[in-house]
């Protein structure tokens, strides 16, 4: 522990390598949307017999269904290949089409059972998507303004804010680059549980923040060490313990419940999982971490390097 803050550059360059794969997954690939954010029916059928998607898929497309997406799932006896997940355009429950539909899966793949048809209009989509961004991002201010009113008796209250947002945004986008290479592989698909699993991660990592930075306060209030970095790296000593005991019983929970939980829940708990251990190390390795680089100049000087590198290079093309 006497030389976690010296090492500050190293923690760095581990969320970096960490977070870079799904933010490039997110540029190339984006998020897979469930049909709450995209709009379409959600049409879940269970057979008494082996089912490939490709059969499943060729029947709705000679029936009518433009580019249906199917994914054969384990029923709940955990028989494999019975469950086909089927999501597709908007379909109305009780309508001609639907019955259409039923009656040609049926004579064409045998019987099944319906288990679920829920389907999300256009508007309701869009609707969907706008209050899911607008939460996350009242959230992040919200937290910033707490953050800067809580620490309103240091010297940059403002800093402490950021920083903590700065960890907060480390562990939502390991969150949302996890999930999109996820859904680029396996179909992993986002939906309204995912953004309530982003707000409580959002929640978990500030509060594990706020423990260390207000550990801080204290200490540079009462001149614990002599200089800052020394104090931060106190401070971190007094907190680690007790930051990971936290969060080990809550990570034990969620792998219980990711293990032996249903798999309706199962992306959820994944999701919390991820978002827990990155907040963890979050509120030890960057967020008070930054205060140091903040507090000892090197943000300011890095900001420089990269202003002037612009200038130059603007420099060198007019010449």
């Amino acid at each position: 522990m006497e030389h976690l803050v010296a090492k500050r550059n190293t923690w760095y360059l581990i969320s970096l390598m960490i977070i870079l794969p799904g933010v490039l997954s997110m540029i190339i690939f984006g998020m897979n949307r469930g049909i709450e954010f995209t709009g379409g029916t959600l049409w879940e059928l269970e057979f008494n017999h082996e089912v490939s998607s490709e059969e499943v898929a060729n029947v709705l497309t000679a029936h009518g269904v433009d580019n249906p997406k199917v994914q054969i799932a384990d029923n709940s006896d955990g028989v494999a290949n019975r469950v086909a997940i089927v999501r597709m355009k908007e379909l109305q429950q009780g309508s001609a089409f639907k019955t259409e539909l039923e009656n040609a899966v049926e004579q064409e793949l045998g019987p099944f059972t319906q288990l679920q048809l829920s389907s999300v209009g256009s508007s309701v989509s869009r609707d969907l998507t706008r209050r899911a961004i607008f939460a996350i991002g009242l959230a992040s201010i919200g937290i910033l303004a707490y953050i800067a009113y809580a620490f309103r008796n240091t010297q940059n209250p403002v800093l402490y804010g950021s920083c903590a947002l700065v960890a907060m945004m480390h562990d939502v986008l390991l969150v949302l680059g996890i999930f999109s290479i996820m859904g680029e592989l396996f179909g992993t698909e986002i939906d309204s549980l995912f953004v309530t699993a982003v707000l409580t991660i959002i929640g978990f990592s500030v509060h594990d923040t706020i423990v260390v930075f207000d550990r801080i306060r204290e200490n540079l209030a009462r001149r614990a060490a002599p200089t800052f970095d020394e104090v931060v790296n106190y401070s971190l000593a007094q907190t680690v313990v007790r930051s990971l005991n936290t969060s080990m019983t809550v990570v034990f929970t969620l792998l219980a419940l990711y293990l032996f939980g249903g798999e309706s829940t199962r992306e959820f708990v994944l999701a919390l999982l991820i978002g827990v251990i990155s907040g963890t190390y979050s509120s030890i390795f960057n967020a008070s971490q930054l205060l140091v680089s903040w507090e000892t100049g090197e943000v300011r000087g890095l900001w420089r390097r990269l202003t002037s590198f612009g200038r130059n290079r603007e420099a060198v093309a007019r010449s």
